[in-house]
């Protein structure tokens, strides 16, 4: 399997790089600013912004997977433009597209969603990657569209380092009671879209944990988890603050879960205390 990441140097850039150069996959990876320093893959300096510059990475890396797994937050020419990129550039090349997407593509007022539902965004990275979703699946039908949630690894994700510095008292504000979400631990992430590289699975895909948890609740499980003193963390409700984007979006992965053999573990299971 040649297979080339796109956004290797992020957080699940950085397992999806680990688990396919430990697969014995030959491996390559991108970056913007700086090179991952997960060794046994090549790197290639990418620009999504630029055009013609995945072209080049592509002729280079010979890849017959792309796993599109950057994260350009808000920047439409990154989140929007720059997967339209990668699908037309994998697609004219031949190559296995698999193209990470989030719950941020729904507006949470349906509370439950399965691989059905249409985007119905509310924040401007919703929009970019509900877009981002549309040229995947438009440009290359036989792509894997993969929408996840909160990723949370062993402390290297965002909630986690906010979690500990909260205890500490090393930052100010709270872990809302009312902004729910299903979280999913980034190696049952990366081997799932690892998966889905190495069929011909087409179409859209959940990968969120099984359980719907709050942002406070996810935030003792994490203190527990580290040691920490959970009643340390404080609480709020987003509702009524100024905060944009879904208070509770609950993807259903269940339909995806028996098409994979990777199993997606729910918060309350891989968080167990140690």
């Amino acid at each position: 399997m040649k297979v080339l990441i796109i956004g290797g140097s992020g957080f699940l850039g950085t397992e999806l790089v680990r688990q396919a150069v430990a697969a014995g996959w030959e491996t390559a990876a991108t970056y913007c600013s700086r090179p991952g320093s997960m060794p046994g893959a090549s790197w290639y300096q990418l620009d999504l912004r630029v055009p013609g510059r995945i072209d080049e990475v592509l002729a280079a890396a010979a890849p017959s997977a792309v796993i599109n797994a950057t994260s350009g937050g808000n920047d439409w020419a990154v989140t929007a433009d720059g997967s339209f990129r990668v699908a037309a550039a994998a697609t004219k090349r031949g190559c296995r597209l698999v193209h990470v997407s989030s719950d941020a593509v729904f507006s949470g007022s349906r509370i439950h969603y399965d691989e059905t539902r249409l985007p119905d965004p509310l924040t401007p990275y919703g929009a970019a990657k509900a877009t981002a979703e549309t040229a995947a699946r438009l440009l290359a039908p036989a792509a894997a569209v993969a929408r996840t949630s909160l990723i949370i690894g062993e402390g290297g994700s965002v909630h986690e380092r906010m979690v500990h510095a909260l205890v500490a008292g090393t930052r100010e504000g709270v872990l809302f009671t009312d902004d729910i979400r299903c979280p999913v631990h980034i190696e049952d992430l990366a081997s799932a879209l690892r998966e889905l590289a190495m069929s011909d699975q087409a179409g859209m895909f959940h990968l969120a944990g099984a359980d719907a948890l709050s942002r406070h609740e996810l935030g003792v499980l994490i203190a527990r988890r580290d040691g920490l003193d959970a009643t340390r963390l404080p609480a709020g409700r987003r509702a009524g603050t100024p905060i944009p984007g879904a208070l509770d979006v609950r993807l259903d992965s269940s339909a995806t879960q028996k098409r994979l053999r990777t199993r997606l573990r729910g918060a309350r299971g891989f968080l167990q205390a140690r």
